[in-house]
């Protein structure tokens, strides 16, 4: 295997990243299906896209595609521990950018559409970049043929 993928599917024989992986790719999916699909009461990518824009994302479609994606499919390889470490990395970017466009100006406090969900979904995303898939993800099976 190259080197480049066995350092990207590299993790630990731990059960511990599992309990991050599974709420973290549920929620993640949940929000790019509602800024993708319109699912779960979403705007889909048009109404998300219309809704970046006013707030300077531009250009908005581009902006809610790239959102919603990296939260879709990011959210399912952190989920099933596909490509763990790449795929956290982009949605702990993703949470970077969601904190400081949308929620920093709101104080700490989801009940003000403050920062504090984007912060508890961006630590998990960091730690699932340090740690990767551990023991029940694809990553590690890939690692094992490796």
């Amino acid at each position: 295997m190259n080197s480049t993928i066995k350092k990207l599917v590299q993790t630990q024989d731990s059960i511990a990243p599992l309990a991050l992986r599974v709420p973290a790719g549920i929620i993640f999916m949940a929000h790019g299906a509602q800024k993708l699909f319109g699912w779960f009461g979403g705007y889909g990518i048009e109404g998300t896209g219309q809704w970046m824009a006013s707030i300077g994302l531009e250009p908005g479609w581009l902006m809610a595609a790239m959102a919603g994606g990296a939260e879709f499919f990011g959210g399912l390889a952190i989920l099933l521990g596909l490509l763990t470490r790449p795929a956290a990395l982009v949605l702990a970017v993703t949470m970077v950018v969601a904190i400081v466009t949308v929620h920093l100006g709101n104080g700490l406090f989801m009940a003000n559409n403050g920062y504090e969900f984007g912060l508890a979904l961006l630590a998990m995303s960091v730690s699932l970049v340090l740690s990767g898939s551990g023991r029940f993800g694809i990553d590690r099976l890939l690692q094992q043929r490796g």
